[in-house]
């Protein structure tokens, strides 16, 4: 099956929703600088998953998905972070966690793909 946009691949859309519950679960914390890295950190994610697609060369995909791989470690380390400081509900946190692995683990097998 080729993949014809950016919103088909399946790593984007876990990106996305792993973005959406981040801005969600932080969305009254009052440490702006906590909430606007782990944001940030998220929509990079996806934002680099689509830009790399959009570039419509395999090795420049590449690239941009080893940038979202590193984004979404960034993710992990402010959800561990988050968790020993109790900035939400540790289920909540864990949950996140959960789904930025996998993510990774999406983003280590499209690279061997390519």
């Amino acid at each position: 099956m080729t993949i014809e946009r950016f919103e088909d691949i399946m790593a984007w859309q876990k990106a996305k929703e792993l973005t959406v519950e981040i801005y969600q679960l932080f969305y009254e914390s009052k440490d702006f600088g906590f909430k606007d890295q782990i944001q940030r950190a998220s929509v990079s994610i996806m934002n680099n998953i689509a830009e790399g697609f959009e570039r419509k060369s395999n090795n420049e995909f590449k690239y941009f998905l080893f940038i979202a791989k590193g984004s979404c470690g960034e993710v992990r380390s402010m959800l561990i972070l988050a968790k020993e400081l109790r900035k939400a509900e540790t289920a909540a946190i864990e949950k996140l966690y959960d789904l930025s692995e996998e993510i990774s683990r999406m983003l280590s097998a499209l690279i061997k793909k390519l």
